[in-house]
């Protein structure tokens, strides 16, 4: 009985281990450059899954709102989207599901904004720190 209890917590510890590895190969850097539609807003779609948000950079331009369109991969584990900069006119901090969250907001100032994952199992690496971040960048 022992020895079956043994190897339900090495299974569970593999599982969990393999679970939270980070070897999975980043997808190439996708620069997507906004364009100002017939509504008067720039709509950008973002995609995120195994630790990777695609595009990578998004590039729009300052005092034009901004609609993101964001998504995860099917699946498990659970991912956010946060990009924080209060002084930009921009505060995001949203869960994600397989569905497309619509997000607003109207970048005030240009400048290079982070956006990331802020999920974290325990004490493994964080989503953010596997790889799974971009960049907004607002220019004039």
């Amino acid at each position: 009985m022992k020895n079956f209890w043994m190897l339900i917590l090495l299974c569970i510890g593999m599982a969990g281990f393999s679970m939270c590895r980070a070897d999975t190969t980043p997808p190439v850097e996708v620069i997507y450059q906004a364009t100002i539609s017939a509504d008067g807003v720039q709509h950008v779609r973002i995609e995120g899954g195994s630790y990777f948000f695609k595009p990578g950079h998004v590039i729009v331009k300052v005092n034009i709102p901004v609609e993101l369109a964001v998504s995860i991969e099917k699946g498990w584990i659970p991912h956010t989207f946060v990009i924080q900069s209060p002084a930009a006119g921009i505060s995001v901090d949203e869960s994600l599901s397989s569905d497309a969250k619509n997000i607003r907001f109207t970048p005030t100032a240009t400048g290079k904004y982070p956006f990331y994952c802020r999920n974290k199992l325990l004490f493994f690496a964080s989503h953010r720190e596997k790889g799974m971040e971009g960049v907004l960048e607002v220019v004039q």
